[in-house]
């Protein structure tokens, strides 16, 4: 049985890390192979170091505000052979691992994503659902949890070092790399991820709605080139949400 990594970063999420370590293990129980875990506190000021090395865990540090280079530095220092990566206020079902380690053992895939499922859903998270699931199919860009092999990662570069849609960059390199091997990028079929609403709890269930429609200004001058006000509202709402 090949090990595995988790990689999980980690910015001020004293609420939550305990949580998803418990989701990883307990997957990690239900693969019955070697699974090491690392949290990379990313510009930590809580107890969320503190909580991971209570729960046994690996824990890391990086202080990037871009959070394809905080993956990147769990994943340069994981000792496994295949790479998982799950955001630490999310959480896995517990087959997840077993399935990574058998997609990847049939030699058919280069890696893939994970359907997302909400923890609580509303009529906006259901329309922000079905977004996910019509611009995941269409593209074949699935997110969510990643998974790979190690040398797969290394040979792509690791993540995409963007601030953000880093997901979707990353998940088309994979895609790229794998068609060259003869390999498919794919999805888990009997596991999803469990996306936290906690900035929906926040903010709003409209959230993410109500920023695409009022802020199309916004996206206009970033495409051609001024992302002085994208940045600031990628900020705002990934790199100094939680602070």
């Amino acid at each position: 049985m090949k090990s595995i990594s988790v990689i999980i970063p980690a910015h001020n999420e004293e609420k939550y890390a305990a949580r998803c370590i418990g989701s990883v293990k307990a997957a990690a129980k239900h693969y019955g192979g070697e699974v090491e875990i690392i949290v990379v506190c990313n510009r930590c000021t809580d107890r969320t170091a503190e909580i991971a090395e209570k729960c046994g865990v690996k824990v890391i540090y990086n202080e990037d505000r871009c959070i394809a280079k905080v993956r990147n530095t769990g994943i340069f220092a994981a000792s496994g052979d295949i790479i998982v990566t799950i955001d630490c206020d999310n959480r896995m079902t517990k087959g997840t691992l077993k399935e990574i380690a058998f997609l990847l053992g049939t030699g058919k895939y280069i890696g893939g994503g994970a359907p997302i499922r909400f923890e609580r859903y509303s009529v906006p998270l259901y329309l922000n659902d079905l977004l996910c699931r019509v611009s995941f199919a269409v593209t074949g860009l699935y997110c969510g949890i990643f998974w790979a092999e190690k040398m797969t990662f290394q040979a792509i570069g690791g993540f995409v070092e963007k601030k953000a849609m880093e997901d979707a960059a990353t998940a088309k390199a994979l895609k790229v790399y794998g068609k060259r091997q003869g390999k498919k990028y794919t999805v888990l079929r009997k596991n999803v991820l469990i996306n936290s609403t906690r900035k929906y709890d926040d903010m709003g269930d409209w959230l993410y709605l109500k920023l695409m429609l009022g802020n199309i200004g916004t996206f206009i001058r970033a495409v051609l080139g001024d992302r002085r006000g994208l940045d600031r509202m990628l900020d705002k709402l990934f790199y100094d949400y939680n602070d």
